[in-house]
């Protein structure tokens, strides 16, 4: 990746992350990123293709935090419990706004659109990965279970960035907690 791209795309995401996609327009990044209006569509043909880059770069960083937790005596419940704690430190981290994915559909409410695009294809890698987990676990009700959590996630990174962010982390946990110990019956 060119030093300009980068630079574009970590002042967009940024930008787009703090005040909002709408609310940030090209002119704004140009001139933050300190390129030309010729360098952004060079490496960006619209703003469309900024906002998509700017979620796939999001999306391999979790990605990747994802990877790293699983480490080779990792059980998947450690794993689980290292992802939610991923998200509840990033709920307390100063300037959180909320999930990227979920304020950009909010901005994106049009399935057929790019951007709403990139935001379902990183909640099905999400609920697929997080089904996986549950089901090396070895529970039963596996889906169920992945959909709980990402509900859960869903739930705490909205109240997360209205409300005091320490007891939404806390209750996230414990909800995580009551989900790797339930029992279904069978």
């Amino acid at each position: 990746m060119s030093e300009a791209r980068l630079r574009l795309l970590n002042t967009a995401t940024g930008l787009f992350y703090a005040d909002g996609i709408h609310a940030v327009g090209v002119d704004r990044v140009i001139a933050e990123a300190k390129v030309t209006r010729a360098t952004l569509y060079r490496h960006f043909p619209s703003k469309d293709d900024l906002i998509v880059a700017y979620l796939t770069q999001t999306d391999e960083a979790l990605r990747a935090r994802l990877a790293a937790a699983r480490t080779e005596d990792a059980s998947p419940a450690d794993v689980i419990r290292a992802v939610a704690q991923s998200i509840a430190d990033d709920i307390q981290q100063s300037g959180f706004r909320g999930c990227a994915f979920l304020n950009a559909a909010a901005e994106y409410p049009d399935p057929t659109f790019a951007v709403h695009q990139a935001v379902l294809r990183h909640r099905e890698w999400f609920l697929t990965t997080m089904t996986e987990l549950f089901t090396e676990l070895g529970k039963i009700d596996a889906g169920p279970a992945a959909r709980h959590f990402v509900m859960l996630r869903d739930g705490a990174m909205a109240a997360g960035c209205l409300t005091d962010p320490e007891p939404i982390g806390e209750t996230f946990l414990r909800g995580v907690e009551g989900l790797l110990t339930y029992r279904s019956r069978e």
